[in-house]
């Protein structure tokens, strides 16, 4: 195998579709030389090299943007502080005002500073990004001045071939009012020109040719000495994203990967080495973000197994904030952090460099989680970021303005589950699937729908006056664009998906599906088995194993995606229209649409 470091990335002139349909992409080529110009840029090599004074390194670390340009609504919206206090934060705006003023701080006190970021970046994203395939989120973190950044799983929403696109630039084919409500390089006159920052994927390999998508690291010179990041994002990506996005890769163990390319940097001459990865752990108090109180989840292990040579871990995935120090195989403690998610905390991390070692110096190197307020004093980062948000936030109005429907209550219909799971918002889209008419086969139609909930990645927002809900308010609960898929399964079949919500690795997390009316069904909280199959009925009637239903779901639960492989063994299928049209329907269809009883999931 060919060392990915030293190779190029070279991006086809004809891409696939990131969606169902395929589309050709024109892009330019890019090669890891191009990430790797901050090895000699301007100032670099700086007088006093040859000094012995350590070299003073910032690192400004996020994680989980998710195209959030525009400061998060509702509780998305809020940092909960220490004390229990609730803090507004985010938005594109002030993460650059915060994140220019920090750069400044570090370059008062003779520190050189590096932004960084431990992936899902895109994906999952308001309107205002999606609605341009991510390439405003893209042109707003090339200038925040992010300059590294590994990938994560909602990178691959849309397919590796358009992660390459958004690090490589070039626009989509899409027409001049853009597919299922997507416009790439809306503005003609400003063509996408992709990533400036580096962006890693060192434990994604393509099959075919046996090299990583995107480079694996990158290397930076500081004061005369190198410092390599190795990006990575979590091996199980190809069970949480859509099988089609990630057809033809290898998702690699992260710290086989990340060991095996140790050695490669060593002898490039780099011995401060910290890794960006997209997984993370829990803690037991998420308020307490600069602490790590009660830590668990993969990231604990992780840390254990990476080479001691690796000084520092940013992670991610799990949208909590927590900084502190874990062991590292030798027993030594080593920082470990994350900045929560949709830019409402940054890192700041303090390495001390030796350069007569060109080592990190853990003893005297810290770590700060800091809120990013939207109460800052402008800078001069403020003033680019607010006109890029103002200039997409005009080119999505149309779209995102238009009022698809009424809800009678003029309540937010929410996402939140009771003690079963079932929540007002999962009935509505179950509900919404169900009627799809782009689902029917032969005639025939579907008869229990199935929605994830990490899927609904927000309350349905209502104008509190009219009750008017309009398409932004629906993309905002439904942004994938997943598509619908009919399928028929055995009552057996049924039970089994059923129980695997609480089972495998739901079982640390349960994973509640959301179902269409007539469809009910109780589970317990304990146990071996927690369905009763005798008290799963369809329209009151007990299904029956050896029978053949007909269901609907969308293409990432079809897939397996969440640890649902039931849904894998579905046959006859056939793929629908769009998730979020058929939300958009059926609410128009429904209007004034009233939420119904939570009758449909019982816990007992």
């Amino acid at each position: 195998m060919t060392d990915p470091a030293r190779r190029s990335y070279r991006i086809p002139v004809a891409m696939a579709a990131v969606t169902a349909a395929a589309l050709a992409v024109v892009a330019p080529a890019v090669s890891v030389s191009a990430h790797e110009r901050g090895d000699h840029q301007r100032g670099d090599h700086q007088r006093g090299d040859h000094q012995r004074r350590p070299v003073a390194l910032q690192l400004l670390a996020i994680n989980d943007f998710h195209g959030n340009l525009e400061p998060p609504s509702g509780s998305g919206g809020l940092i909960t502080n220490p004390d229990g206090t609730r803090t507004p934060a985010g938005g594109a705006a002030n993460l650059a005002t915060h994140l220019r003023n920090l750069r400044d701080q570090a370059a008062a006190r003779g520190a050189a500073s590096l932004t960084v970021a431990a992936g899902d970046l895109v994906g999952a994203s308001p309107l205002i990004s999606a609605a341009f395939h991510d390439e405003p989120t893209i042109e707003a973190l090339n200038l925040a001045g992010l300059q590294v950044a590994s990938v994560g799983n909602h990178e691959f929403d849309e397919g590796y071939r358009e992660l390459q696109r958004l690090d490589a630039g070039g626009c989509l084919p899409d027409g001049p009012t853009g597919k299922d409500n997507q416009n790439s390089c809306p503005d003609n006159a400003h063509p996408f020109p992709g990533a400036a920052f580096a962006y890693l994927a060192a434990n994604v390999t393509e099959q075919a040719t046996d090299t990583t998508i995107l480079p694996p690291y990158w290397i930076k010179k500081v004061k005369g000495v190198k410092v390599g990041f190795i990006g990575m994002t979590l091996e199980g990506t190809p069970d949480i994203v859509t099988k089609s996005g990630v057809a033809g890769l290898t998702f690699g163990d992260e710290v086989q990967t990340a060991n095996a390319l140790v050695p490669k940097l060593r002898k490039k001459g780099v011995r401060s080495i910290v890794v960006l990865l997209h997984e993370g752990g829990f803690t037991a108090d998420p308020k307490q973000f600069d602490a790590c109180p009660g830590i668990s989840g993969p990231i604990v292990d992780i840390a254990k197994g990476l080479s001691a040579d690796i000084d520092a871990i940013i992670t991610g995935h799990t949208h909590q904030g927590y900084n502190c120090r874990l062991p590292d195989p030798r027993g030594n403690p080593r920082l470990v952090t994350s900045a929560s998610s949709f830019g409402r905390l940054v890192t700041e991390i303090d390495l001390t460099i030796d350069r007569r070692t060109r080592d990190v110096v853990r003893a005297t190197s810290t770590a700060t989680n800091h809120v990013v307020t939207r109460d800052v004093a402008p800078n001069a980062a403020t003033a680019p970021m607010t006109a890029l948000v103002a200039k997409y936030k005009g080119l999505v109005a149309d779209i995102e303005n238009k009022v698809i429907g009424t809800v009678a209550t003029k309540a937010a219909v929410s996402r939140t589950g009771d003690a079963s799971g079932e929540s007002p918002l999962g009935n509505l889209i179950a509900d919404a699937q169900l009627a799809d008419p782009t689902v029917i086969s032969g005639g025939v139609k579907p008869v229990i729908a199935f929605m994830n909930p990490g899927g609904i990645r927000n309350d349905l927002a209502v104008d509190p006056t009219s009750g008017e809900v309009t398409y932004g308010s629906a993309f905002t609960v439904q942004p994938f664009n997943n598509f619908l898929v009919s399928m028929d399964l055995a009552g057996a079949q049924i039970e089994a998906l059923l129980e695997q919500q609480f089972a495998g690795p739901n079982a640390t997390a349960n994973k509640v599906l959301q179902v269409s009316a007539g469809f009910s069904y109780t589970w317990k909280a304990s146990g071996a088995d927690r369905v009763d199959p005798a008290g799963i009925t369809l329209g009151g009637v007990p299904l029956d194993p050896a029978a053949t239903y007909r269901i609907v779901t969308n293409n990432f639960l079809a897939d397996g995606g969440d640890n649902f492989p039931a849904f894998t063994l579905g046959t006859n299928r056939l793929f629908g229209g769009l998730d979020i049209d058929a939300f958009a329907n059926f609410l128009t269809a429904k209007s004034p649409y009233t939420p119904g009883p939570a009758d449909r999931i019982n816990v007992g």
